[in-house]
């Protein structure tokens, strides 16, 4: 069974930076489309980053192009979210979510979430 174990979030002021890890386990990270989601307050959870299972490609929600990368390492079995400039709207959980390699808009494992909050 594939778990996701989510972590690196924390207090940050505005305009700091946090970066966040997920390790997969009980399966191979290679063979998952992986991506980041949120869910702040009161909000509806949504998607914040993704990356194939190979790296070769990734997406950004507007929100946060140019100031979020995703990327992984397959050989350490983890994927990265590197969060900059953040602002006070970026507040929320953060879950790590994983899918079929060839089916982009299915995530089958979650990760428990953690949660970043950004003051001024």
């Amino acid at each position: 069974q594939v778990q996701l174990v989510d972590s690196g979030g924390g207090l940050v002021q505005i305009g700091g930076s946090l970066r966040l890890s997920c390790v997969v386990s009980g399966g191979t990270a290679s063979n998952h489309h992986m991506a980041w989601f949120r869910q702040a307050p009161g909000k509806e959870r949504m998607i914040v980053a993704g990356i194939t299972w190979d790296g070769t490609h990734t997406e950004y929600a507007n929100s946060v192009k140019g100031r979020f990368t995703i990327s992984r390492d397959n050989a350490k079995n983890t994927v990265y979210l590197r969060m900059n400039s953040l602002k006070l709207e970026d507040t929320a959980v953060y879950y790590c979510a994983a899918g079929p390699k060839l089916n982009l808009v299915r995530y089958d494992y979650w990760g428990q979430g953690t949660q970043v909050t950004v003051s001024s």
